[in-house]
């Protein structure tokens, strides 16, 4: 019997490679989206690449009467992976209670309906933000959380008790939360990647628009933080590689190899790297040529992080594997495409 997956948010950018994966490794999808940032014609894309299409609903989860008729009618899910979310950063910072309704009240939907249709198991998307700007580098799962830096930021963090206290309220639900860095890259095949609506908010789509020349000129928000070149380092993860950590932390639920109810896993690669050395590293990987301008720093950006990722690799059997330049190649390739750029 082929176990059925419910991947929220599932035309997004790890929602739809995560999609890919699933089906890949033989369990049947069906997407739930509201498609408030992303595009129903993903689904075509992701069927030409694994040769089958998700099955697809279009509400908001954050509608609790929609979520309950959509579980009343799909009572056979084995596990969900809860991607749904607002997840604009500078967003937040001007739609806190946008935030705070959509990111919150979905999570809290869903874990009413598996209570009620007896639903087990779910995988939640969550974010190093959690950690805010660490004392100690690199930061493990035992890093102490720190206040949010923003209110999407701070709804990651809310959502990750939510989860908690409701699976030490209620042993018969059992979760993962995983905690992403810096996803970037797009699927080799060129057919899906990130695609933001509007002016990205993320350096790597910021950076191909660039080069694509949608964008004149590219921002580097300070070059006087303490790190080697003066700006930002981040954990730049593939997003294939992120995505297939999903599918492992579906199959450690399903067969009960969770060590508890509760777990936390770091998805990085173990690696910083700064904002110029992504620049560099892009033009190096592409023989694209970027116009860049070190412009202050933007509020709410920390300075530097990483993953030690050593929990994941070892618990879970789990490691990130593409290197960066393949990685930058797959974004610029992926941007091309949907610019039909030869």
């Amino acid at each position: 019997m082929t176990q059925k997956i419910l991947v929220t948010g599932g035309t997004g950018y790890i929602g739809s490679h995560t999609v890919v994966e699933l089906q890949n490794a033989g369990y049947e999808v069906i997407v739930v989206d509201d498609l408030s940032n992303s595009s129903a014609d993903v689904l075509g894309n992701i069927e030409k690449i694994s040769g089958k299409k998700p099955a697809f609903e279009q509400f908001s989860l954050a509608d609790y009467n929609k979520t309950e008729d959509f579980f009343s009618r799909n009572q056979d899910i084995a596990a969900i992976i809860h991607f749904a979310a607002s997840k604009a950063v500078g967003e937040s910072v001007q739609m806190p209670l946008h935030y705070y309704r959509n990111n919150l009240v979905s999570l809290m939907n869903i874990l009413e309906c598996q209570r009620k249709f007896s639903i087990a198991n779910i995988v939640f998307s969550s974010s190093c933000t959690v950690y805010g700007q660490p004392d100690q580098l690199p930061v493990t799962e035992n890093t102490p959380r720190k206040d949010a830096e923003s209110p999407y930021g701070n709804t990651k963090r809310v959502n990750e008790d939510i989860l908690q206290d409701s699976i030490k309220a209620y042993p018969e639900i059992t979760g993962i939360a995983l905690r992403y860095f810096n996803p970037i890259g797009a699927h080799p095949t060129a057919l899906i990647g990130e695609l933001p609506l509007g002016v990205p908010q993320n350096l790597v789509p910021f950076i191909t628009q660039t080069g694509a020349g949608l964008r004149e000129q590219l921002s580097v928000f300070g070059d006087d933080y303490d790190t080697p070149d003066g700006s930002a380092i981040r954990d730049y993860i593939n997003v294939v590689d992120l995505a297939k950590a999903h599918v492992i932390a579906i199959k450690r639920l399903l067969e009960s190899k969770n060590k508890a109810g509760y777990e936390v896993f770091n998805l990085g690669t173990g690696n910083g790297y700064s904002v110029l050395e992504i620049i560099n590293g892009f033009e190096k990987a592409t023989g694209v040529k970027l116009n860049y301008k070190i412009v202050p720093r933007r509020g709410g950006d920390i300075e530097k992080i990483w993953a030690d990722t050593t929990y994941a690799n070892e618990e879970l059997g789990w490691k990130a594997e593409k290197g960066l330049e393949e990685t930058l190649l797959s974004a610029w390739n992926w941007e091309k495409k949907v610019r039909g750029i030869e």
